[in-house]
């Protein structure tokens, strides 16, 4: 999530920072991308009991997550531009503060728009706060070890602030209310504005062009997208609003097409889709996002739900996946110079749609042990060696000033399909749901006691053990749709995704850039 474009000769305005200070840029620079990372999983634990809270259907409770990831996703590419133009440390300290604003208005919150209000605001902090934290290190730290070595501690804080995020929200829901998941940003992000005048130098400004129109018509295009899924599956395909999101979607995304063929500086450079391995790439990206994103919003309300696992119990749950990850992408990186990224990409991707598959067994009678871990073990075992491989090919063959722009592309892809798979996944389970609830409602009417049907008719809610079944029917059919995102992510990775033996040589360190030409 570097900058997009060429990179300037530097000069003596952003040399790399010398001498004392240097640890604490860093650790003002990681602890920003670890709020950011984290953010979107520590809300995750807290979905159920936000949905009590502010009275969220299950489907419209998916928009806690993706309003958040749109906007993230969404203007990512144009957060790197406005720290180019508008000098790096300036622009970073506002996304921060943003962020910081938004967090507050979130935690606030005392009806369900507003929520989503502001957890909107908060992905628009964070696309200017993440590419711009990423490019400082180049301005901060000199080239070499030292440089490596913050690069080091960026990644790293990028791959474990899923997890931390997981057991922070765990902890803060169980000890003390589920607004603290949201609260919690605001020390942290004040601190980090005013260390970051501090400790960071400010970078020289670039002449450029900012493609706002560009970035607001693909973001509103996928909430459109997004928003005409999620209506289906509470008002069905043919309700008038849904068709006409569907619509207006179509427009707005084609308009945003127009607009990048034809600017000079466009914020998603099409270019790039022009080369067979980076479009499969960018395509696995966005199928695997997809189910990603749908198994960790289902499976948190399952736990919690159906299984009745407290939210601190629910975070401990998942952090089996995240250390499973981590030793994927391990062997992964120990393996790519001999073997090269496919079959990694194929073996990772059949992995996660092995996981899925497994998945849809899941009932009202599964257990954590018996029937969670398994599968989700799978799933991340593949997706670890899915994410070093993805993120070497998105960047292979592209000059190295544009590699910013291409791995940028490829982050702002996963929380874009993260965001639309998950609306498709709600989709599946609304209408599953639904069909599930027909069977259930007379059964509940012919067992349940005269407070369980005077409760029913005040609410609409049926009580376990019928709501379970309900929902359990409703992710496993999910799944099933999971499962078939990731076999299009292998079927990509099997029939697109070429690897030549010039590429292993240059892998080795035989040879100069991987995987041939640039694609323009």
């Amino acid at each position: 999530m570097a900058d997009s474009d060429s990179t300037p000769v530097r000069t003596a305005a952003e040399s790399p920072e010398r001498g004392r200070g240097g640890g604490v840029a860093l650790l003002v620079i990681a602890s920003c991308q670890l709020m950011v990372v984290l953010d979107i999983t520590i809300v995750n634990i807290a979905l159920p009991h936000i949905q009590t809270s502010l009275d969220f259907s299950t489907e419209n409770l998916s928009w806690v997550v993706s309003a958040y990831t749109l906007t993230f996703g969404g203007l990512l590419l144009l957060g790197g531009r406005l720290g180019d133009i508008l000098g790096r440390r300036r622009v970073f300290t506002t996304g921060i503060l943003i962020f910081v604003l938004a967090s507050l208005l979130g935690g606030l919150s005392q009806e369900s728009w507003q929520l989503l209000a502001a957890r909107s605001l908060q992905g628009v902090g964070g696309a200017i706060a993440s590419p711009t934290a990423l490019a400082l290190i180049t301005t901060t730290f000199r080239e070499g070890p030292e440089r490596n070595r913050a690069f080091g501690v960026f990644a790293a804080v990028s791959a474990g602030g899923s997890a931390i995020g997981l057991l922070a929200g765990g902890m803060l829901v169980e000890w003390l209310d589920w607004r603290w998941v949201l609260f919690v940003n605001v020390p942290i992000g004040l601190l980090i504005a005013l260390g970051t005048p501090r400790h960071i130098r400010e970078s020289e400004r670039h002449p450029g062009h900012f493609d706002l129109l560009g970035a607001l018509t693909s973001t509103a295009g996928m909430v459109s997208l997004v928003y005409g899924f999620i209506r289906a599956a509470s008002d069905g395909w043919r309700d008038g609003v849904t068709l006409a999101a569907f619509g207006v979607a179509v427009a707005l995304l084609a308009v945003f097409l127009a607009i990048e063929r034809r600017s000079k500086q466009p914020i998603t450079p099409l270019w790039m889709f022009r080369d067979r391995n980076r479009a499969g790439t960018y395509g696995m990206m966005l199928s695997l996002a997809a189910a990603m994103f749908g198994m960790f919003f289902f499976l948190t309300l399952f736990v919690q739900n159906v299984l009745h696992f407290s939210p601190l119990r629910a975070g401990l749950a998942f952090l089996p996946v995240s250390a499973i990850i981590a030793m994927g992408a391990g062997l992964a990186s120990q393996l790519l110079p001999r073997w090269g990224p496919k079959p990694f990409m194929v073996a990772g991707a059949t992995l996660a749609a092995v996981g899925f598959g497994w998945l849809t067994l899941t009932d009202v009678d599964s257990t954590y042990a018996g029937s969670l871990l398994g599968p989700m073990l799978v799933f991340g075992f593949g997706m670890g060696m899915q994410f070093v491989s993805l993120t070497l090919m998105a960047v292979s063959g592209v000059a190295p000033q544009e590699a910013g722009a291409a791995s940028g592309v490829l982050n702002a892809t996963q929380q874009v399909g993260g965001s639309l798979g998950l609306s498709i996944l709600v989709t599946v389970f609304g209408t599953a749901s639904r069909n599930e609830a027909a069977d259930q409602i007379p059964r509940f009417m012919a067992e349940a006691s005269p407070a369980q049907r005077l409760a029913f008719e005040r609410t609409g809610d049926l009580p376990a053990p019928w709501g379970d079944r309900v929902l359990a029917a409703g992710v496993s059919s999910a799944f099933i749709v999971a499962a078939v995102l990731a076999v299009l992510a292998a079927l990509i990775a099997l029939l697109v995704i070429q690897v030549r033996a010039g590429d292993l040589e240059r892998l080795q360190g035989n040879g100069g850039t991987p995987f041939g030409s640039s694609g323009k």
